[in-house]
């Protein structure tokens, strides 16, 4: 029997996935998921809530060391104490909200997956299909988990870089105000010009990521795919040496090995070159965000419209909204990754599917295979 071409369609993998994933999210334990999922969107709120009392206590710390005021420069350190056990104690919860999400949905998948898989005996006919859509275990173990974990993780970064930019841009607006200038004899004037600085800085480093980055999904695709035919290579190795399959097979299957372990390192050299590219823009970025911030706002400082306390304040707010906006150029890898994972479970999950169309000859071409039963399930 041959599986449809078409499993390699994204669109194809990307619908099948969703349509099994989904249901996690209307079962019976919707409920109490979506409820740690609000605690979850409450906890980041009150992240933010706490990021902003430290930009503010970041502005009166340095505004007292700059009057060199010990009574002041005491006050803030004392008011740092509860503002840190917070932060910690919102993130600490924050973690284990998110990973008992992830794990909970993980869990679901994984579990379908199995079950579908065995169903009907498809795990053995499955493997009479010599296409790429033949390796389920890597599938099940390492892309099902990928595929569940990053939508949590994007998710919340999403809401929270949303929320950050609402915050911190209204505090750039205020804190840096505008600015006049003179080119070439000609008077200019731009109001908020922090927050023009940091729209115009983070489309330049998003737009030079999405350019340098774009074949990635490809690449780890590839990376993906090379991996686990090693993994079935060697599995069929371990089957000669524990008589399950025939040693007159080993020849074969030991030069299958070394070419598995040949690609799987091209792939990786590949993979290597790529993330080099988007390293140079995302640690390029890393570095200039913060000194854009100083630069921008140093001549109101010097012109003294500005205190030392309100130039580190505007400074941090900076990094911090360009940080929302390019939360792109800093998870492009990983989005990248999860795109290419949720296609592979997706392509076993048509590829099960396919062998339940399969035609009456087709079927009929298939060997026996005795009958398994699916008793515990890790």
């Amino acid at each position: 029997m041959i599986l449809d071409q078409s499993l390699g369609e994204p669109s194809k993998e990307w619908s099948r996935f969703w349509e099994s994933a989904s249901a996690f999210w209307r079962g019976p334990s919707a409920r109490q998921v979506w409820l740690l999922c609000a605690s979850l969107v409450v906890i980041v709120v009150l992240q933010l809530y706490t990021q902003f009392l430290f930009n503010y206590w970041n502005r009166d710390f340095f505004d007292a060391l700059e009057a060199r005021d010990a009574h002041r420069l005491q006050t803030q350190a004392v008011r740092l104490i509860p503002l840190c056990l917070a932060s910690i104690a919102l993130a600490v919860t924050s973690v284990w909200g998110r990973m008992t999400v992830q794990r909970r949905w993980r869990e679901w998948l994984s579990l379908h997956l199995i079950s579908y898989w065995v169903e009907n005996d498809r795990y053995a006919r499955l493997a009479q299909v010599q296409v790429e859509q033949q390796i389920p275990e890597y599938r099940i173990a390492e892309d099902a988990r990928i595929a569940t974990d990053a939508p949590i993780d994007f998710a919340l970064g999403l809401v929270s870089s949303l929320l950050t930019a609402i915050i911190f841009l209204q505090v750039l607006w205020s804190v840096g105000g505008s600015i006049n200038f003179t080119v070439y004899g000609h008077g200019v004037w731009i109001p908020g010009y922090l927050v023009v600085g940091v729209v115009v800085y983070s489309s330049i480093a998003t737009s030079a990521m999405l350019v340098v980055g774009s074949p990635l999904p490809g690449v780890i695709q590839l990376k993906n795919q090379s991996e686990a035919e090693l993994i079935t290579a060697a599995h069929l190795l371990r089957d000669i040496g524990e008589g399950i399959t025939s040693r007159e097979q080993e020849a074969g299957v030991k030069r299958a090995l070394g070419e598995g372990l040949q690609n799987a390192l091209t792939r990786w050299r590949h993979l290597c070159w790529q993330l080099m590219r988007t390293t140079l823009v995302s640690q390029g970025n890393s570095l200039l965000a913060p000194v854009m911030g100083l630069v921008l706002c140093a001549p109101k400082f010097l012109a003294g419209a500005m205190t030392l306390g309100e130039l580190t304040q505007a400074a941090a707010a900076f990094t911090l909204v360009q940080g929302s906006f390019n939360w792109l150029v800093d998870n492009y890898g990983r989005v990248a990754d999860w795109d290419s994972s949720l296609e592979r479970v997706g392509g076993l999950l048509l590829a099960l599917d396919q062998l339940d169309h399969a035609t009456p000859a087709e079927k009929a071409a298939e060997p026996a295979i005795p009958a398994v039963t699916l008793t515990t399930l890790p």
